[in-house]
């Protein structure tokens, strides 16, 4: 049986992430996967390497907050038939607070044997600042830096 297609692997992980945080969406990376998102907060791991950190990562993701839905999904197929470029908005809410967020996200993925073996994640810092009432404490960085 072939190996996935780089847009059928992004799409199940997209489907996934439609409900996550969840354990099973690391079972889309290698085992040696790489998973960065370079504008996270201060303080928080910029890069996880391997599928299990990614997993850990998932887990104290859920008990933060939890996703309902996935939107405006657009694919891009580059040259490199391993390389992926995902635009989506993903819609979910915070737990403590029961705020509702919506991300727009950007995603690089380079995929080989059917598995995500590295993955950049964008979307904007502020945004996540405000939903999880963080906004002040990251003015505040910002003025004392």
């Amino acid at each position: 049986m072939p190996a996935a297609t780089s847009c059928e692997v992004l799409d199940r992980l997209l489907r996934l992430t439609a409900t996550g945080p969840t354990e099973e969406m690391a079972d889309v990376f290698s085992e040696d996967a790489v998973f960065e998102m370079p504008f996270l907060p201060p303080g928080a791991p910029q890069q996880e390497p391997g599928r299990e950190a990614f997993r850990a990562h998932l887990q104290a993701g859920a008990a933060l907050q939890e996703f309902d839905s996935v939107d405006n999904v657009r694919i891009h197929e580059m040259s490199d038939p391993e390389v992926v470029v995902a635009e989506y908005r993903l819609h979910g809410r915070v737990l403590a607070t029961g705020k509702r967020f919506v991300f727009d996200i950007v995603m690089i993925a380079r995929i080989r044997g059917g598995l995500i073996i590295w993955s950049r994640t964008y979307s904007n810092p502020l945004d996540g600042a405000i939903a999880f009432d963080m906004a002040t404490d990251l003015l505040a960085r910002l003025t004392t830096a």
